[in-house]
């Protein structure tokens, strides 16, 4: 990697979701220690860094995303000098060390929000967002949650409605308001203070309001429509234009301390495209971000893959994408895209894949395993999406089940007893002990393919450019000239006559005979110049 690069650009980020990652106190979920107790294994990935989910105080209806407290730890995770030793172990094997924060809303737990209810002249009666019921007593404006359900609850303590974008219990914060941009990055300052090397910001897009609460106009948009909330287009309930200003001041913040400190926005929604690029265009907002155009995608095809660099070409000015294929929010996709394909197969070729992506990659925990999505049962199910929408939207949980550690062991060496979400009766025979010591494992795999991207510069920030894109066939270049690097994927069902080009030879590749004159279904090589 070229020395004068951030650390950041290009990066390998782990995703790790504390609640299922392993349990060092024996109540079913996971904690700090527990991951500290694993940063071995992550390090031995080859990865840049860490991205930790949310672990502070908090009522656990979104499982931590209602947040109560800013600057704690939940004791469910254990305590602020567990955070600390997380992240002197993972700064000692060169781990950087990145949270979450979750500045659109908090749980109504949060002291803010006790405060706020209780008049509307208190000192943060306006840190919420409040409104008047209409002359006939419905709420202000026809906005929907994501959840299900009006965007609206009333509050009979102000006689007036607050806002949720998601849950009743996670009101909207007004972050437009001054007051409220210093609370939140004086919470911010705390966790850099701490040693953090960066924050993904959830949601952020959701984090200002039109003031007006003009109601959102119906969809046009085409396709299944399993909430309320699909049903508008959602101009005056997110995406507003002050945004980016709030942006400029959380980078400027961390740009006040040393060390190339990376800010990365998750953005979802019909206008995500265009905000990502908004939210990242110069040096004085964030540095990258990142929406759902792989993790809510249903197929896999050169088609879905070649939209990422159309959207992010390396023009001059330009932000950086990260990107992932599999997160906590949405289904693995070993299953998604596996269509009855080999889950093997399917998993070897997606790492490859992800790691000859131009962006920051995102490797969520359990997908250097090959792990199949878990099927819950109706009665285990905790997130409240799923349990709203049953079955037209499978929720999140399958994609939440504890880490598999110990192929022997009682629950997959995750906990010593039964786990807030139950182990799937496949993920046992994938678990790291059973990885480990087999050469031709995926674990295996996802470590050479990992270390492939980190050998080769061109693979962290070098421009891409597809070459070829049929209904099967996937070709893209990485970095120009003497360094470049060619890779070719099968994503289609069938075999495809291939051959390398002359002046080429395969450095890497899965699922494939490099030179059968051959490419398998889900076979994908990376090409350097002979």
């Amino acid at each position: 990697m070229d020395i004068t690069e951030p650390w950041w650009r290009g990066a390998v980020l782990y995703q790790v979701y504390p609640r299922s990652f392993a349990d060092t106190n024996d109540d079913g979920v996971g904690d700090l220690p527990g991951v500290t107790a694993h940063l071995d294994h992550i390090a031995s990935l080859g990865v840049d860094g860490i991205w930790l989910s949310p672990f502070f105080p908090s009522p656990m209806d979104d499982f931590g995303y209602d947040v109560s407290d800013y600057v704690g730890v939940d004791p469910i995770f254990g305590s602020l000098e567990d955070f600390d030793a997380l992240v002197t172990k993972a700064h000692a094997l060169g781990l950087k060390v990145i949270i979450d924060q979750v500045y659109a809303h908090t749980s109504d737990r949060h002291a803010w929000f006790a405060e706020s209810r209780t008049s509307r002249s208190n000192d943060r009666a306006d840190w919420y967002v409040w409104a008047d019921a209409k002359p006939d007593g419905s709420p202000p404006s026809n906005w929907q949650s994501v959840f299900g359900g009006p965007a609206w609850t009333w509050d009979a303590r102000r006689g007036q409605y607050y806002m949720h974008n998601f849950l009743a219990s996670q009101p909207q914060l007004n972050v437009a308001l001054p007051a409220v941009q210093d609370a939140l990055l004086d919470a911010m300052r705390f966790w850099l203070d701490r040693g953090v090397d960066g924050f993904r910001l959830d949601a952020i897009n959701f984090a200002m309001h039109d003031p007006a609460l003009t109601d959102n106009p119906p969809s046009l948009k085409p396709g299944k429509r399993s909430r309320p909330f699909d049903f508008q287009d959602h101009l005056f309930n997110q995406s507003q234009p002050q945004i980016p200003a709030f942006l400029g001041r959380l980078r400027q913040l961390a740009d006040s301390y040393d060390g190339d400190r990376f800010l990365v926005a998750e953005v979802v929604g019909d206008r995500a495209d265009e905000e990502m690029k908004l939210y990242t265009r110069s040096p004085d907002r964030l540095q990258s971000a990142y929406g759902f155009l792989y993790l809510y995608a249903d197929r896999l095809t050169p088609a879905l893959i070649e939209a990422g660099p159309a959207i992010w070409p390396g023009e001059p000015g330009e932000g950086w994408p990260s990107w992932a294929f599999s997160n906590h929010d949405a289904p693995r996709a070993s299953s998604r895209w596996s269509e009855g394909r080999d889950g093997k197969a399917v998993a070897a070729v997606l790492m490859l894949l992800l790691m000859t992506l131009r962006g920051n990659v995102f490797v969520y925990q359990g997908e250097e395993l090959g792990l199949p999505q878990a099927e819950v049962p109706f009665d285990r199910l905790v997130d409240p999406e799923a349990i709203a929408n049953w079955p037209e939207t499978l929720g999140r949980d399958g994609a939440r089940t504890p880490m598999p550690w110990q192929a022997d062991q009682p629950w997959a060496g995750f906990s010593t007893t039964e786990p807030w979400l139950p182990v799937d009766p496949r993920h046992p025979a994938l678990a790291v002990d059973a990885q480990e010591a087999d050469p031709q494992s995926t674990l295996n795999l996802s470590r050479r393919m990992i270390g492939l991207r980190r050998s080769h510069p061109v693979l962290r920030t070098g421009a891409m450019k597809v070459v070829s894109a049929s209904s099967t066939l996937l070709v893209f270049e990485r970095g120009e000239g003497a360094e470049a690097l060619l890779c070719v994927f099968n994503l289609g069902h069938g075999a495809e006559d291939w051959a390398a080009p002359e002046g080429w030879r395969v450095i890497a590749s899965v699922n494939m005979a490099p030179d059968s004159g051959h490419l398998p279904a889900l076979a994908g090589c990376v090409l350097a110049r002979a």
